[in-house]
């Protein structure tokens, strides 16, 4: 008997023996993990140093940012990027609770699981703050100009930290689960599995962060691109805007992981007269992540917002109907009947605190947005008429009543409240662009709102892909048409200068001959844009007084660091006449005077307001620049799709396994088509 005890003593031994090599060894392998997605993040933060390290200087750089400052730069993003990996290792190591304890705070509040309650709460007030920053941002770069280095706008603050929340929103969210979170997380090591949102959401804010060093990179080769669509600029407000789908994805996973782990509901939350029960604050937070993803899709509109658009008028409402039909559609259909209202309310809360807060609080100019209320209706109208059981086809009919009724009504909320109203000579071609995005984004959002509903039949099948696929050629053919602009050949502008104002603020009306006369004919916009004179923009309209001969509104700004340009806009054709530009010893480009009399020709329309673009770059860089960019894009989009896929797949899976009956994860699967 004792020989048994000994040899059952050693065969535990040797079995405890064993347990902590394998503990040892899974800890190792988490560690590799960690730290190989730890360093890529750190190589992009110090990369990124770069593009936001630099002392002011009296001369603000027209390329690259100034270096003397990387070294504190990229210390200041090693300290987070390590502070986030001991974080993560110490908690998937146990040795830590302190991230556990934050999970379960935030789980307690809201009654989601912690790895999906804590991310939410951090990944909230980060996009947040990323579009306070954008907006103020865009706005002091339209009052001042270049910025006299990167630290000294404290815009960017608000932007990198908001992005780099959404990131370590992400991250967190990947190392919080002890086990297998649902049925469409990822294994990365051992026995971590991640969850699905969470990787996509750290794709997110990673692909937005890329966009600082390439920035930067970006500068030196081609100068500033003194525009919002930059195409690394573009990634930063994607990486942003897209990190809403992974939060869909992300509380998909939190509701399939209470419904695994059979927990009880939580008691019903009363707010005023208001019951709340457990399901429907579910709902209510799938309703405000799609309003949050209309306010991301909707800040590639910026520069129509503020009244400097360097781009084809008809891009605004190709991107409205796009923003509404993705977003609203997705809103209806996990949310039920009135969703698309309700996103709508908080969008228009968000940007009215935003444009209240820029052009009041902070006196910078004052940005714009579409009302969308109209698309809302469209396609609250257009679920009631089909039903919400075929996607697809509601997708359709709703994408087709945001093109049409929805455009009509913001191409008249255009002549209320937008810097640049929508002439009615393009008003035909306003409805064909409304109709493309509308419907394309109408797909996409069945699409995203499938995927959420665990409806694999509508995601992951031949059908709804390839109508995805065409969606977004569909969209990409439109954007490449509408991209293409031209100015005119040997047309000039013979202008004239009536001095009401000398000395440093000098202004005055300016009156100017066309030539050949019938040029200008129904322009989109014909106007004297003055920008970057450390006060408001300022659009002063040309009005006809003669057969080819056009008088300003209202004087001018002609001097100090005013850039006052005539810009001309009709179809295709976009161009300008500089009035007035300062000299800038940093390009270098000497001043253009607002001289009494001037003939000057019209040249294209980015030449006079990106003056700071290197003119003598090679065609083949600016082209292989703007593919890696597209790949990195299609890549981020790709991802975000398959994640759908996968998350619609998994739970049918595991459903069939189980030989249980599938369940809807939100009301709407059973009660949005009534």
């Amino acid at each position: 008997m004792k020989r048994g005890r000994a040899t059952r003593g050693r065969e535990t031994s040797k079995t405890g023996r064993a347990g902590v090599k394998t503990d040892r060894a899974r800890v190792a392998t988490l560690r590799r993990a960690t730290a190989a997605a730890a360093s890529a993040l750190a190589a992009c933060l110090a990369l990124a140093a770069p593009a936001w390290g630099g002392p002011g200087s009296a001369a603000p750089s027209a390329g690259g940012a100034a270096l003397d400052q990387v070294a504190i730069a990229t210390s200041a993003g090693l300290l987070v990027t390590g502070l986030l990996l001991w974080l993560g290792l110490r908690h998937r190591s146990g040795r830590s609770r302190a991230l556990e304890r934050a999970a379960e705070f935030a789980s307690r509040l809201t009654g989601m699981p912690g790895f999906v309650a804590l991310p939410a709460a951090i990944s909230t007030i980060s996009l947040q703050a990323a579009a306070l920053g954008l907006y103020w941002d865009i706005s002091l770069h339209i009052d001042n100009g270049r910025d006299p280095g990167p630290l000294a706008n404290p815009s960017h603050y608000f932007i990198l930290l908001g992005l780099l929340g959404v990131f370590a929103a992400g991250w967190l969210a990947m190392v919080l689960p002890k086990g297998r979170p649902s049925p469409a997380a990822v294994r990365l090591a051992g026995d971590w599995w991640a969850p699905l949102g969470g990787i996509l959401l750290a794709a997110c804010g990673s692909f937005a962060l890329l966009g600082f060093p390439l920035d930067d990179i970006s500068h030196r080769l081609f100068g500033q691109d003194v525009t919002l669509w930059g195409p690394t600029h573009l990634m930063m407000l994607g990486g942003a805007a897209m990190s809403l789908v992974a939060m869909l994805v992300l509380f998909t996973e939190g509701r399939l992981a209470l419904r695994s782990a059979s927990a009880a509901e939580p008691p019903p939350v009363r707010a005023g007269r208001v019951r709340l029960t457990a399901e429907r604050l579910r709902r209510i937070r799938l309703i405000f992540t799609s309003g949050g993803l209309l306010i991301g899709l909707s800040i590639f509109q910026g520069e129509f917002d503020f009244g400097v658009p360097q781009f084809n008028q008809l891009f605004q409402p190709a991107l409205i109907a796009l923003a509404a039909g993705w977003a609203l559609l997705c809103a209806r259909l996990i949310g039920g009947r009135g969703a698309s209202f309700a996103a709508v309310g908080l969008y228009l809360l968000v940007r009215g605190a935003l444009s209240a807060i820029v052009g009041g609080v902070f006196g910078e100019t004052l940005p714009h947005f579409p009302l969308y209320l109209a698309e809302a209706a469209a396609v609250e109208l257009a679920a009631l008429a089909v039903g919400t059981r075929r996607p697809y086809r509601l997708a359709l009919v709703a994408g087709l009543s945001i093109g049409t009724v929805g455009t009509v009504a913001e191409y008249g909320w255009s002549h209320v409240w937008m810097p640049l109203p929508w002439p009615a000579a393009v008003f035909p071609e306003v409805l064909v662009v409304g109709v493309v995005g509308g419907v394309a984004g109408a797909i996409v959002g069945a699409f995203t709102a499938s995927g959420v509903r665990l409806d694999p039949r509508n995601v992951a099948a031949p059908r709804p892909l390839a109508l995805v696929v065409a969606a977004a050629l569909a969209v990409g053919g439109l954007f490449a048409y509408l991209g293409s602009t031209t100015a005119p050949r040997n047309a000039r502008v013979l202008g004239t200068i009536e001095q009401t104002t000398a000395g440093p603020t000098r202004e005055g009306y300016l009156t100017v001959r066309v030539v050949p006369a019938s040029l200008v004919k129904d322009p989109n916009w014909f106007n004297v844009t003055s920008w970057q004179g450390r006060t408001h923009l300022r659009l002063t309209r040309l009005v006809q007084v003669a057969p080819g001969i056009w008088r300003s509104e209202r004087p001018v700004p002609l001097s100090g660091h005013w850039k006052s340009m005539i810009r001309f806009h009709q179809g295709r054709t976009l161009a300008a006449v500089p009035v007035y530009l300062p000299a800038d010893r940093a390009i270098p480009a000497p001043e253009v005077p607002a001289s009494g009399r001037f003939d000057r020709a019209f040249v294209p329309d980015r030449q006079v307001l990106q003056r700071e673009r290197k003119r003598d770059v090679p065609g083949w860089l600016w082209g292989t620049a703007g593919a890696i960019v597209l790949m990195l894009s299609s890549l981020l989009l790709a991802a975000l799709a398959g994640g759908l896929v996968r998350l619609s797949r998994a739970e049918l899976q595991r459903v069939q396994k189980s030989g249980a009956s599938a369940k809807p994860v939100t009301p709407t699967a059973t009660t949005v088509s009534r």
